[in-house]
């Protein structure tokens, strides 16, 4: 194939015909670039807003403090002796260079606290920490929180999302692809993994909570260590209990088999969480949590938005399995399994990036009115937390207005996304 005839191909393929659509919507377009750019804002946070320098000379050695404390953060590595109890700014170097907002989140300036605003006279020893958004009451820079915010927003939402599309899918493609009658097992397999499941989701996660919830407390990754053991319990359990079915599938009583109502049984699942508002049903799982954080947040959250992903599959699920191709595989006797995850499931993905695009939106403004609310962790700045301060100081504005906007923006920008994905993937539109 030459090279002219793979660039016809390409732009006659699926994908391509997605992103020509999408882009003649041009607001979707624009959105995407204001996301990209927050998203880069996020992931750059440390080298943006930090009381630490990015690179410093100091009793003739050189350093680099924002890289170090990756190192220090993660376990392996100290900050030297010399930096000790002592504050980053008032230190005597021979050169240095900061980052442009030369604050941490949660880094208190005694000079300017009782809320300065972004206008007023503020005590600052040069033009370079000026606090360009003006401080909360208890002196920490604003605009160092909208920074180190936009990576909370996007952790969670992406977390968040990252989790309820893994249970969406997967539910949704069962319920779509099997329906009520065509998953059969056996009798036996059907009640040992009735009964092996509540046992091995005791001994995974009731039985090991103490350990999962400290684990929570400490860091990311002992939360997902943790968490991987859980779930290699839960695996190892269920996978006993399906080769102790072996010896009984020899018997007829036993062998024979049984249809499992998946469809009805996952459709009765989405429509219970979705009578139940969703703020109320987080806010009632966070009660019974010893101490909330965010990571809990995003985890629940996770776990209460996989239902719009879900029956996006599921919908597109009843579709494709009727189509040729699909009967082809079944004539050839690939196995129901094989045909769902290698043939079926790839190509009812695309729909659910609207799905997607919605549920960070959903989520980022989720977790920003739990922190509005006083749910989270006391050492995290969140939009949610700095909106939240603006009620102890009402005449503070700028607290209300720019995490406000922030909240706004980037709600709306996914949601535009959404629409754009929307209209790029309706066959309807299709020339």
């Amino acid at each position: 194939m030459s090279k002219k005839e793979k660039i016809v191909k390409s732009d006659q393929s699926f994908w391509a015909y997605v992103k020509r659509q999408f882009r003649k919507k041009r607001t979707a377009v624009i959105s995407m670039y204001i996301a990209t750019f927050i998203g880069l804002v996020a992931l750059l946070a440390p080298f943006l807003a930090n009381e630490k320098p990015l690179v410093c000379k100091y009793e003739g050695k050189v350093y680099f403090p924002v890289f170090r404390e990756f190192a220090v953060g993660l376990g392996i590595a100290d900050f030297p002796h010399e930096f000790s109890n002592k504050k980053w700014s008032e230190l005597h170097y021979d050169f240095v260079v900061f980052p442009p907002v030369p604050y941490s989140p949660l880094n208190q300036d005694p000079k300017n606290v009782h809320s300065v605003g972004p206008f007023a006279e503020q005590d600052v020893p040069s033009r370079q920490f000026k606090h360009w958004f003006g401080t909360d009451e208890l002196g920490r820079d604003v605009l160092s929180g909208l920074i180190h915010g936009a990576r909370i927003a996007f952790t969670v939402g992406i977390v968040s999302m990252t989790i309820a599309s893994l249970l969406g899918i997967l539910l949704g493609a069962l319920a779509g692809y099997f329906g009520d009658e065509n998953l059969k097992i056996s009798r036996i397999r059907f009640f040992i993994n009735v009964l092996f499941f509540f046992f091995a989701f005791f001994f995974a996660f009731q039985a090991r909570s103490y350990a999962l919830a400290d684990a929570m407390e400490a860091s990311i990754p002992s939360a997902l260590w943790q968490l991987l053991i859980s779930l290699l319990i839960f695996i190892g359990i269920m996978g006993i209990g399906n080769l102790l079915v072996i010896p009984f599938k020899y018997i007829p009583m036993f062998k024979k088999e049984v249809s499992v109502p998946v469809d009805i049984i996952i459709s009765r699942m989405i429509e219970i969480l979705n009578s139940i508002p969703t703020l109320f049903l987080i806010l009632s799982i966070l009660a019974i949590i010893k101490k909330p954080n965010i990571y809990y947040i995003m985890v629940i959250i996770g776990l209460t938005g996989w239902t719009s992903i879900a029956r996006y599959i599921r919908a597109e699920l009843l579709r494709i399995r009727n189509l040729e191709y699909i009967e082809a595989s079944h004539s050839l006797g690939f196995s129901g399994m094989r045909i769902l995850f290698r043939h079926a499931l790839p190509n009812a993905l695309s729909s659910t990036l609207i799905a997607i695009a919605f549920g960070i939106a959903s989520a980022i403004l989720t977790e920003s009115s739990l922190s509005f609310l006083g749910f989270g962790s006391g050492d995290t700045v969140t939009w949610g937390v700095l909106l939240s301060s603006a009620r102890q100081s009402p005449q503070a504005w700028w607290l209300a207005i720019f995490p406000g906007f922030a909240i706004f923006i980037t709600v709306t920008v996914f949601n535009l996304i959404g629409d754009g994905l929307t209209d790029a993937l309706d066959p309807r539109l299709k020339q």
